[in-house]
């Protein structure tokens, strides 16, 4: 595999004096092109700040980010800000649709964004919900889907740009089991068969044993490192 990101001592300081907090304290992260990372750790460790980072919503303290050879932490913001919309793929523990829109609406959104034209945005909104099974429910608003099928239209809203890594908060959080598996199953199949990069936080113990490579926050560092010979494979 070929480095897609590669981090190399990211500090990430907040407040000044005695109220100061580190968040990062000296990060060495890599993203190989093709991997399905899970990153695991408790609250305040320090994996959503580096999310964050990773997805261009913030900037480190100090260190090193390169992006595909790209020293990102030189960046401009607006500079940042197309990386992130050419890039780089969200998926959130919320959904985040906007409630009165269709399912092909809300996929659609970040070419909209793009300036893409009318058909240009149909037709990749209509691919995207195909690679999630969703076509036929295109004109469905947020309120008549399912929430599995809410977070299916969220997968696809971040596809649809093509990213070249799928950035994915808690994406089975706010579902139940079974959904949850579907999701992950999901996630696995792009990532298998489709070899898009993935990078997951989770709580969840089975949800990252879907993943390729874990790797564990504490206090501001990467505490370890584990490539897992066998992950759970979903191609058929």
């Amino acid at each position: 595999m070929t480095s897609l990101i590669k981090v190399r001592g990211l500090t990430k300081v907040f407040g000044a004096g005695p109220n100061q907090f580190k968040a990062l304290r000296g990060v060495d992260f890599d993203v190989d092109s093709g991997d399905f990372i899970a990153v695991m750790g408790a609250s305040g460790s320090g994996k959503s700040t580096m999310m964050n980072i990773l997805g261009c919503l913030d900037v480190p303290t100090t260190g090193g980010y390169r992006f595909m050879g790209h020293a990102v932490e030189r960046f401009t913001q607006d500079q940042r800000a197309l990386l992130r919309r050419r890039y780089i793929g969200f998926v959130f523990q919320g959904f985040n649709l906007l409630a009165r829109t269709s399912a092909l609406e809300n996929v659609e959104l970040p070419l909209l964004y793009r300036g893409e034209s009318r058909a240009a945005r149909h037709r990749g909104g209509m691919a995207a919900l195909e690679r999630v099974g969703l076509a036929a429910w295109a004109d469905h608003t947020p309120a008549e889907l399912s929430g599995g099928q809410q977070q299916r239209v969220a997968i696809a809203r971040a596809l649809v740009t093509e990213p070249q890594v799928l950035l994915a908060d808690e994406p089975t959080g706010n579902l139940d089991s079974e959904r949850s598996v579907e999701i992950m199953e999901l996630l696995t199949n792009l990532n298998q068969e489709g070899g898009l990069s993935i990078v997951m936080v989770t709580h969840e113990p089975d949800m990252a044993a879907y993943a390729r490579t874990i790797v564990r926050f504490k206090d501001g560092v990467v505490l370890a490192v584990e490539r897992r010979e066998e992950c759970i494979d979903v191609r058929h």
